[in-house]
This record gives structure tokens, sequence and C-alpha cells, in this order.
């Protein structure tokens, strides 16, 4: 899988050997992701976990489903058909949506991250990213 690093270990063993802060076990995702097997992992894992995980593939439904859903966390790519996951984020502080956003992508030059956290994203992770850090993000 080229989204998780090497020295990461297995999917599963990172999401089995994550702990969770009480509470947020049911926490409402959702994934926009157009990467078939990193959205499918995401939504595998995360809901193996426990999270209720609603997963689409491109920016339009992204932005419809969180306008529209009661969600804990927004996890996006910023490439996306439709809409890039950067007009998802202003879209959506515009209109006065504070939900918790990270972007997850291959973008991870410095002005990228810088960007996206100024457009509005509480976080910003780069692929090939652990599975770890990205469930320590969440749990935040």
């Amino acid at each position: 899988m080229g989204f998780l690093r090497q020295d990461c270990g297995s999917f599963t063993e990172a999401f089995r050997s994550a702990s969770f802060v009480s509470g947020l076990e049911m926490a409402r995702i959702l994934v926009v992701e157009d990467e078939v097997k990193l959205r499918n992992a995401l939504t595998s894992g995360l809901t193996e976990q426990g999270y209720e995980v609603v997963a689409v593939d491109d920016g339009q439904a992204g932005l419809a489903m969180a306008s529209d859903g009661a969600f804990d966390c927004l996890l996006m790519d910023l490439m996306l058909p439709g809409c890039d996951g950067l007009e998802i984020v202003r879209t959506l502080r515009s209109a006065g949506d504070q939900t918790p956003m990270l972007i997850l992508t291959a973008r991870g030059e410095i002005e990228d991250r810088v960007l996206g956290l100024d457009s509005g994203a509480d976080d910003y992770i780069s692929k090939p990213f652990s599975w770890a850090e990205l469930l320590a993000r969440i749990r935040v």
C-alpha cells in the first residue's frame, strides 16, 4: 500500500493496538477520498475501531454530505474530482461549520501544508502516513 509508511507495521496491527479516548468510539467520520484502496482501508479500519464511517469518492459528494450530515470529523484528500479538498474546507468554514477537518494528501510541501491550514483545516497529514499518527490526530 503506497499510502502507508513501511516502518509502521500492518494496517490491522496499527488499528488493533490503538487505544481510544473514552466516549469517541461512536464518533461519526466522513471520509472523502478518490483512491479506492485507501478509501476502503480507512473505512474498514475506522469501522473496526468503532467509528461510524461514511465514505465518498469525489469532492461534490463530500461537500454535500458534510453540509447535510452531522459528522464529528471530516477526513479528506486535496486532489479530488468535482471539487478539491481546499474548496470543501473553505465552503464549510465560510458557512460557519466548525467540524474538525483533517486533510490527508500526497501534497506534502510546506507551502501546501500552510495553505491547507490557512484555508481552515484543523490538521494536515502527508501520504505516506503512519496509521498510529492518523489515529492520534483523529482522537484529538
